[in-house]
């Protein structure tokens, strides 16, 4: 049998036990300063694409990319990059993260300045292949900094603990909206990405004095086999969901990228079914609670990410409003995340996850209906109502399934907990851009041509071809007449509001399943439970 080969690791002189990562609530404050970089670019773009759109002259495609193309780096690294902080150490593994993330933040900011010196490299190009690595970067600093809240909390206040990380991954989601409006429309575009400078040198330093070394002493090798089996899986598989809408569902070579999946994730179960010390120990997945909640992660990030994509959007296209404006229209949503993710956290320690979890999924999918009925001169109170109500969905979701995830896992496997609880958050958003996307753009591409009807004789044959993608940004070509802008409009929100009912009827389905999860253990180094 040929096993992944040794790498040395650096001794530990304590094994890894919760409560011993130094003082909780400054680690706390600390790791958070670096997720909230991550967090924030995550659904900043949200509101930046518009803009972004006109001044690079970007399509669609090209924007998918600038939000798929960091989600997928997330997705196909976290779970090695946890491992890598099991094996080196959490701290070590959060510095780099946070160092590397602060860095090819500036140069997403300096794209245009970039693709003057780099040949062949065009401006939206640079920007696209800077948020990949943005993502790789933003890949090692959140399961380490979960790691790192794992060992600074004793067992029987991770609850606690959870409620407070889930209100800072909520609200630093949330605000990417605001955030990004006040910096687009008084700033530029640019600065949503220069901002994260000065908080990462604030991370560095205060992770470099706060937080405690810890690391696995039980590990002692990478399984390199299965970070190849892995990585190629899941680029294979969030590459065919963003690319298949472009090149068929049938075409072969989305057929060749499916099957290129499913052969690679084959292997890599088999081969973690033998590898000495594998990458992802399948008696993880043993445990339901475990399974169950990476699903459930999963599917919220589609609602979430799949909602924050075409809003921008909505309130800047079709709604006419500035960046400013659109960021403060979501401002029910980050007030709402605020209060509710606590909330949540206290909750679930009372409650315990089922309830509270399963409530959240059923008003989140009321929030999302409510969306697919908004018209297309929704005032800020009936928009309003809907976000308030979908930070009160999300939150019991999200603080619930990482409580799950990591809570049930064993302690020296925190780091790959942490991993495959962000990756699935990942992989769930890149699903609900791209899924969502095409599902959108095919309703567009139906219900447009009907809301034209005679009209489409007075569009010159120049700008016909356009349209529909111009539709797909819900703004219609300057100088054509009004009832030509009003059938972009119109098509846009059927495509908008089919979109929000399929997310409603994933979040009404996932309801379910929080019944048969349990809580997370709460004793010292206790193995993973079978049930």
């Amino acid at each position: 049998m040929v096993h992944a080969k040794a790498v040395d690791a650096p001794s530990s002189p304590d094994p890894i036990k919760p409560g011993t990562g130094g003082n909780p609530w400054l680690v706390l404050l600390a790791v958070s300063l670096g997720v909230i970089m991550v967090m924030l670019d995550g659904t900043v773009v949200g509101i930046a694409n518009p803009v972004i759109q006109v001044d690079l002259k970007a399509s669609l495609s090209d924007l998918q990319w600038v939000t798929s193309g960091y989600l997928l780096a997330l997705a196909v690294f976290l779970i090695t990059a946890g491992k890598l902080g099991d094996l080196f150490g959490h701290k070590r593994v959060f510095l780099i993260g946070v160092a590397g993330f602060a860095v090819s933040s500036v140069g997403i900011g300096l794209s245009a300045e970039l693709a003057d010196i780099i040949p062949g490299v065009s401006p939206v190009g640079a920007l696209i292949g800077l948020r990949v690595l943005q993502g790789l970067f933003g890949a090692l600093l959140q399961p380490a900094a979960l790691a790192l809240l794992r060992a600074a909390f004793p067992g029987e206040k991770l609850n606690q603990a959870m409620g407070a990380w889930g209100a800072i991954i909520g609200l630093s989601s949330a605000a990417g909206p605001i955030v990004g409006g006040v910096l687009v429309e008084k700033v530029s575009w640019e600065s949503v990405f220069f901002i994260n400078a000065p908080v990462g040198v604030v991370a560095l330093v205060m992770g470099i004095l706060l937080i405690k070394e810890n690391r696995s002493q039980t590990l002692a090798r990478i399984d390199w086999l299965g970070v190849v089996l892995l990585s190629g899986a899941m680029f294979s598989l969030v590459w065919t969901i963003i690319k298949a809408p472009e090149w068929g569902w049938g075409d072969s070579t989305t057929l060749t990228f499916v099957a290129a999946f499913v052969v690679l994730i084959g292997a890599f179960i088999f081969w973690q079914s033998r590898a000495r010390q594998p990458l992802v120990p399948l008696s993880l997945f043993a445990n339901r609670s475990i399974s169950i909640g990476t699903f459930l992660m999963m599917m919220v990030a589609f609602a979430m990410f799949g909602a924050m994509f075409f809003l921008g959007f909505f309130f800047q296209g079709v709604h006419g409003l500035t960046p400013l404006e659109a960021g403060l229209r979501m401002l029910p949503m980050s007030a709402g995340m605020i209060v509710a993710s606590p909330l949540a956290g206290m909750a679930i320690g009372r409650l315990g996850p089922k309830i509270t979890m399963a409530a959240g999924l059923l008003i989140t999918a009321l929030a999302m209906f409510l969306m697919s009925q908004l018209s297309i001169d929704a005032s800020f109170i009936e928009s309003g109502i809907p976000f308030v109500l979908l930070a009160f969905g999300l939150s019991p979701v999200f603080v619930g399934a990482t409580e799950i995830i990591v809570g049930n896992a064993p302690v020296e496997l925190s780091g790959v907990a942490g991993g495959l609880q962000q990756s699935a958050m990942q992989v769930g958003g890149a699903l609900g851009t791209a899924i969502l996307g095409a599902v959108m753009a095919a309703e567009i591409s139906s219900k447009l041509p009907g809301y034209l009807g005679p009209a489409t004789q007075a569009i010159p044959p120049a700008q016909r071809a356009g349209l529909e993608e111009a539709a797909s940004f819900g703004v219609a070509p300057p100088g054509l007449p009004q009832q030509i802008t009003d059938a972009v409009h119109h098509s846009f929100m059927d495509g908008m509001h089919l979109a929000f009912l399929v997310s409603t009827c994933i979040a009404v389905l996932t309801a379910g399943l929080t019944l048969f999860v349990k809580s997370g253990r709460k004793t010292e180094g206790a193995p993973v439970h079978m049930g």
